[in-house]
């Protein structure tokens, strides 16, 4: 055997390119999310706060997710302190290391050519390239599932029951980085391992037992750890509503995920599912009303912070909505895609950025249905390719098959359209139904995309040069492929550049035609610039979010980033100075720089100032964290003396309506600059004008 494997220098052209767009320009990244970011911050000021993802330095509550993922970027933010890009730095790492086993995993089966274009396609899908830019956890979850795939692959290749073992196991820890969104390529995963793995049906059902018991274990072993240990004696679990990391799991990341957002006292997201002409009148006058909301870098949910008007991430339970808006803080220019009309389900005119749920919202998941990926606002993001995938699987289901074999019967090409079938088909039906996501999350479709259009073109490869009825089928392959796949590009392109988009589909066309023309030496020259004009738009979209340096707290990519380059303000990473600097003049003994009513409020103070800011209600403002009895108990020790009022009032339900009832009260307004404060951000909307500081050291 020779081991001197010569190198693949299509792949490493890939992985430079990935490296380029998942990278260049993370030192503009800023606070990125600045949720998490303030998380990190706060993870490398004790080993305590490390092991529980504590979002601030005194440990009072946790981030919303557990702390797998953060633990990798806090190792490098303890390395090289903490920057824009050394908290992004392992997103990108680990976007690269996801091309690198795409490349490994059709190889393997397909060779080179199905790696090579399997790796290139992961790596411009524009969700993916938003995603590899943040400090979220969406990249570092896929490459888990991709090296726990890979890792199944070999098991069943050597037949290795440690190698079963270590596959489930990396979907256990994958759970601990976003909960139950790992468990969606599961059935794939078990589908494949009963389908492939060639050893006694007795020891192939023992060794998945034993698998499922490596998950069970590597699942559970951190959320029981965490919620076995007193109550006291760790912070609270940050968007659980009963101090709790398992309740968090089914509960605010499990079933509220599929049946829509309504954590605290109920009510789900505006701004979720509203692209129907039924809903449009309806949510215009919502969107309208949002427009005095704050308005921050495209893509990102205002700050829920201090000042703000919008974003209000208490009473009912709901995230901050505000405006997310166009680049630079723009405000949405009529319909769109997501235009601000409310009809986010096409193409509208002159809509270059996304308004309140508008395409680079944090609600922009368009209309429940089966062709809701297909809708302006989730497939400007993860739709580019979708047709091909279908058509790919398909093709390489038939290409690939031994007509000796029975219908039961398959080939090892066959049983990796299963496995990638198998991740495909469920995720694509959540999303199709669910009530409340992220678009950015459809990050989770992007491998099985790329997988079966990669394996749909080798196997058209296969095909055409057998010539007749073979060579036939392959042209009609070729040509759905490309009419169907330009058609919807051109569709998600039309709103910013028309005439490309009428020019590409002419191309295409005349591309289409010339397949059928009896030319057979030039079928190379018609395969690259077939390739070239189903994934031009695709890879100018990815490009977006690097030529902008931009890495959001809401990943997203299109044209509307180019408006303003770089990271803007995020989601409450906006701080008033000189609030900041009195708050640190006047602390004293004080455990808490100040007491807030959510996360997104005291986040950006967290990173400036590396103390302890309390964000009493968690991300939403909802979680019942304490009673107003504890709070007072806590103003009567002395350990929180001020408390910053911005984006909740004392109309909140629950304890936090309760409490900041008694602020309003009892608290002593403090005129802490004599003057219009501003935000060490420059940020726009006016986010800081109706903070109000109060001083509790009096309060009774």
């Amino acid at each position: 055997m020779n081991r001197n494997r010569k190198l693949d220098w299509y792949l490493i052209g890939i992985l430079v390119l990935s490296a380029f767009l998942f990278g260049w320009g993370i030192w503009d990244a800023g606070n990125a999310n600045s949720y998490y970011t303030a998380a990190i911050t706060s993870m490398t000021q004790s080993w305590h706060n490390f092991w529980y993802g504590a979002f601030d330095p005194a440990g009072f509550i946790t981030v919303d997710k557990p702390p797998v993922a953060l633990w990798l970027m806090a190792i490098l933010a303890k390395i090289f302190g903490v920057h824009g890009w050394s908290i992004v730095l392992p997103s990108v790492l680990a976007g690269i290391g996801s091309v690198y086993l795409m490349y490994q995993l059709l190889t393997s089966k397909f060779g080179p050519w199905a790696g090579r274009i399997g790796a290139l396609l992961l790596a411009i899908t524009p969700t993916v390239v938003a995603n590899n830019r943040t400090n979220n956890m969406d990249a570092i979850l896929i490459f888990a599932l991709l090296l726990a795939v890979y890792i199944l692959s070999r098991a069943v290749s050597k037949k290795n029951f440690w190698l079963v073992l270590l596959s489930f196991a990396l979907v256990g820890i994958s759970f601990n980085i976003k909960m139950l969104q790992a468990f969606m390529i599961l059935p794939a995963m078990v589908l494949y391992y009963w389908l492939a793995i060639k050893v006694p049906w007795k020891k192939k059902l023992t060794w998945l037992v034993g698998g499922f018991a490596s998950l069970a274990i590597f699942t559970l072993a951190y959320p029981t750890a965490v919620d076995s240990v007193s109550k006291d004696n760790r912070p609270y679990v940050g968007s659980s509503q009963s101090n709790s990391l398992l309740e968090l799991a089914f509960g605010y990341n499990g079933t509220e995920r599929l049946l829509g957002q309504s954590t605290g006292k109920g009510g789900a997201f505006p701004g979720m599912g509203t692209t129907t002409k039924k809903n449009s009148k309806s949510n215009s006058n919502t969107q309208n009303a949002e427009m005095t909301a704050p308005t921050g870098q495209a893509g990102q949910m205002p700050a829920g912070g201090p000042g703000t008007n919008g974003g209000q991430p208490g009473g009912n339970g709901q995230k901050p909505t505000g405006v997310p808006t166009g680049a630079g803080g723009q405000k949405p220019t009529n319909a769109g895609p997501g235009g601000a009309n409310g009809k986010t389900g096409g193409p509208g005119k002159n809509a270059k950025g996304g308004g309140a749920g508008g395409i680079g919202s944090a609600f922009a998941i368009g209309s429940a249905g089966p062709f809701r990926l297909f809708q302006a606002d989730l497939g400007s993001q993860i739709g580019w390719f979708l047709p091909l995938s279908i058509i790919g699987g398909l093709s390489g289901w038939f290409a690939f098959r031994n007509r000796k074999n029975k219908w039961y019967q398959f080939t090892d090409q066959q049983k990796e359209v299963l496995l990638w079938t198998g991740w495909l088909v469920p995720i694509y039906g959540f999303f199709s139904v669910a009530g409340f996501f992220h678009p950015y999350y459809t990050i989770m479709l992007a491998p099985a995309i790329a997988a079966l259009t990669a394996i749909g073109v080798v196997a058209v490869k296969k095909l055409l040069p057998a010539g007749g009825q073979k060579a036939i089928w392959a042209k009609g392959i070729i040509t759905t492929g490309i009419l169907s796949t330009v058609a919807l590009q051109a569709y998600y392109a039309w709103s910013y550049y028309p005439v490309i988009a009428v020019i590409l589909m002419i191309v295409a066309l005349g591309l289409s035609a010339w397949w059928w023309l009896p030319s057979q030496k030039l079928h190379r020259v018609k395969i690259i610039l077939s390739a070239l004009v189903v994934t031009v738009l695709a890879g100018w979209w990815a490009l977006t979010p690097t030529i902008a340096h931009n890495s959001a707290a809401i990943p997203f990519a299109g044209p509307s980033l180019l408006a303003k380059s770089g990271s803007q303000d995020m989601m409450g990473s906006s701080v008033d100075t000189k609030l900041l600097s009195y708050l640190e003049d006047h602390q004293g003994q004080a455990k808490y720089l100040a007491a807030t009513a959510d996360s997104n409020s005291a986040s950006g103070y967290i990173i400036k100032s590396k103390k302890a800011v309390m964000a009493i209600g968690g991300y939403n403002g909802t979680d019942p964290t304490m009673t107003l009895t504890q709070f007072k108990q806590l103003v009567t020790s002395g350990q929180v003396r001020y408390f910053i009022s911005g984006g909740h009032s004392k109309s909140s339900t629950g304890q936090i309506g309760k409490i900041i009832a008694w602020v309003e009260a009892n608290g002593k307004k403090v005129n802490y600059n004599n003057s219009q404060s501003t935000s060490s951000n420059s940020a726009k909307g006016g986010m800081q004008a109706s903070t109000t500081l109060y001083d509790l050291s009096e309060a009774k």
